[in-house]
């Protein structure tokens, strides 16, 4: 997939008629896929290519920073999950306090139609744009008929009860509901880091795990969690704790510790991707070691049963 960002970046000439998909997609939820479907297909049927466009930093970071949500993806995150979609460029848009100040005729001209020569815009319905959110899909599409391109929107996407959305996702992740969440992205939630060392107290305790040092904003809170856990192409059953861990440690520092079912190689140094699939229980102190063992002995218990009904 092509990467360009804007203002650096000329459009590749090798793009054409670009069929675009406007918004932020974070967490590439099932809404952001159904857009994505759609634009692709619309850009195979009359030989375009498919592109997404999002903003570097999150809007919200530079308007009203005090309000910014923590992010569901890094910026690398992303930019894989939508190529791993199938789309075959990505426009990164710098977004600055000058840009936010564009009112959203100046934002549709200089970088829809003078940079990228779009054919088609593809948006959510609650889309929002230019300065102070002033654009909305009707004025998009009036706008698209003035400077020669197709508005579209996808209507809202539901999932059982819920209307899919990004600001849900965050919600159901902050509150330990990961398997809600990842029912609504289409996928497990996920952090990726990179394994570093430890005080090997699991490995004394039967039970060795992986620290994990991780550049995701939002983790899900202090808990166990059956998880699991992408190292290289294959992906193994774990289980990962998050905390403070009270019952070795005094310092009030949370870690990231994930044991991997039926694994034993150095992950020193190595970057994994972990999994979100079921809060287990919350993280509390135990009066012993022995006590302790007994416990994530349990939840390991409790997790292979739970990958088995999941076929994991």
């Amino acid at each position: 997939m092509d990467v360009i960002h804007f203002p650096d970046d000329p459009r590749p000439a090798r793009w054409v008629q670009p069929v675009l998909a406007l918004g932020n997609f974070d967490g590439l939820h099932r809404g952001h896929r159904k857009i994505l479907e759609r634009m692709r297909r619309v850009a195979t049927e009359r030989g375009a290519t498919s592109v997404i466009m999002t903003f570097d930093p999150h809007p919200p970071r530079v308007v009203r920073p005090d309000k910014a949500p923590p992010l569901l993806m890094t910026k690398a995150q992303k930019l894989e999950a939508i190529a791993a979609a199938g789309v075959q460029g990505a426009a990164v848009v710098r977004f600055t306090p000058e840009l936010s100040r564009w009112d959203p005729e100046t934002f549709v001209r200089a970088v829809l139609v003078d940079w990228l020569r779009v054919s088609e815009v593809w948006v959510g319905a609650n889309f929002l744009f230019g300065h102070d959110r002033a654009g909305n899909f009707s004025l998009l599409r009036v706008l698209g008929q003035r400077y020669g391109f197709r508005a579209e929107k996808i209507d809202p996407v539901r999932y059982k009860d819920f209307v899919v959305s990004s600001t849900r996702v965050r919600r159901l992740v902050t509150e330990g509901r990961v398997d809600e969440a990842g029912a609504l992205m289409g996928h497990q939630y996920y952090i990726d880091g990179t394994v570093v060392r430890g005080d090997q107290r699991g490995r004394t305790l039967g039970f060795p795990t992986a620290n994990l040092c991780s550049e995701n904003e939002l983790l899900p809170p202090n808990g166990v969690y059956a998880t699991t856990a992408q190292i290289g192409a294959v992906v193994h059953p774990s289980v990962t704790n998050i905390g403070t861990r009270p019952t070795v440690d005094d310092t009030g520092r949370t870690v990231i510790e994930t044991h991997v079912f039926t694994f034993d190689q150095d992950l020193y140094g190595q970057s994994i991707r972990v999994g979100f699939v079921q809060r287990l229980r919350d993280e509390r102190r135990f009066d012993s070691l022995d006590l302790l063992r007994a416990q994530i002995d349990a939840d390991c218990q409790r997790a292979r049963v739970l990958f088995n009904r999941l076929s994991l």
